[in-house]
């Protein structure tokens, strides 16, 4: 019984840290879950959950969101950690044939993303 209960606490201890971290990572603000990010309020790179359930982040363009961030996984993300965007590695969507979304504008590299 007693391995069961230290488990158990274990668990909790393990899931309540992970939801602190998640949460965290977007200071007060909410934790968005869908395709969009919560208008108004998240911002450039803010933790979100994908449609899919994945991990994702908070980005210009993506999917449409009437002029709200996009929320979109990290497998269809381009990232690059030498350029910093709001205490992150900056990131944005990926189109089909290779190209990165970066609000209304298709890029063709980090370097030429609008950085806030």
């Amino acid at each position: 019984m007693l391995f069961s209960f230290t488990t158990m606490l274990l668990g909790l201890s393990a899931f309540t840290s992970a939801a602190y971290l998640h949460d965290r990572q977007n200071g007060a603000r909410p934790t968005p879950s869908g395709a969009c990010c919560v208008a108004a309020t998240s911002l450039k790179q803010d933790a979100c959950t994908s449609t899919s359930g994945a991990a994702g982040r908070c980005v210009p363009g993506g999917n449409a969101c009437g002029g709200a961030l996009s929320c979109v996984a990290q497998a269809s993300l381009v990232c690059d950690a030498a350029i910093i965007e709001r205490g992150k590695s900056l990131c944005r969507a990926t189109t089909a044939n290779g190209g990165i979304i970066d609000g209304a504008n298709v890029i063709t590299s980090l370097s030429q993303a609008k950085v806030n």
